[in-house]
């Protein structure tokens, strides 16, 4: 199940304030070695963690297996004010564009073949469906070139906006990915799961199983 919170909802729910941020330190300072992003408490926030942000959670049996941030680009976001060098050109902008970061499995998610697990296409889908409901049909992604080519075979048009560069043990290529239902149509397909994957309110607490 996945759901999409606000900062202040996030806020509002300690247990998942600290999983979210202590799994994105988890993934991009510990196993992506960006080492800027350090902190001595174990969590990873930065300055795009603000009022208009929104968090996509994938819980799993009571744990969270996925997380995914979207960002407003009407606002300064993580292309304009950080990784702006990954951008040739002025950076898309527009209430129907948004910027996708800190997609992140946790590693005991990581179940699907060629690097795509059940948890990372939940996550896709999740926001494919988030934006379609929003008139949001372009996000902006920092990732591996190689995602380039899985964006392609999941119809979404890609177009990369600079060129790749090395951010601690990664290459990164920003991309423009454009959506339509057809698109979400294809990862449904693709996932062979054609119910929604966006759920309403809060998740139950974390730690306590769920029933399968």
């Amino acid at each position: 199940m996945l759901f999409s919170l606000t900062t202040q909802e996030l806020m509002e729910r300690p247990d998942l304030w600290e999983a979210v941020h202590r799994l994105r330190h988890r993934i991009f300072v510990q196993e992506m070695g960006w080492t800027d992003l350090d902190r001595q408490d174990g969590l990873e926030i930065d300055q795009f963690d603000h009022d208009e942000a929104e968090h996509h959670l994938v819980i799993r049996n009571g744990e969270l297996a996925g997380y995914q941030r979207m960002l407003p680009t009407t606002r300064p976001h993580l292309l304009t004010d950080v990784l702006y060098d990954l951008c040739e050109g002025p950076s898309p902008t527009g209430k129907n564009v948004w910027e996708l970061t800190r997609y992140a499995v946790a590693p005991g998610f990581r179940d699907g073949k060629r690097g795509v697990s059940t948890v990372g296409t939940e996550l896709i889908a999740g926001f494919v469906e988030w934006g379609l409901k929003r008139d949001v049909n372009q996000v902006i992604i920092e990732f591996e070139p190689m995602w380039v080519l899985r964006a392609l075979q999941l119809h979404f048009l890609a177009t990369p906006l600079g060129y790749q560069r090395t951010y601690g043990n990664q290459q990164v290529v920003a991309t423009l990915l454009t959506f339509t239902e057809h698109t979400l149509d294809v990862v449904r397909q693709r996932r062979n799961h054609f119910l929604p994957v966006l759920n309403r309110g809060y998740p139950g607490q974390l730690g306590l199983k769920q029933a399968s």
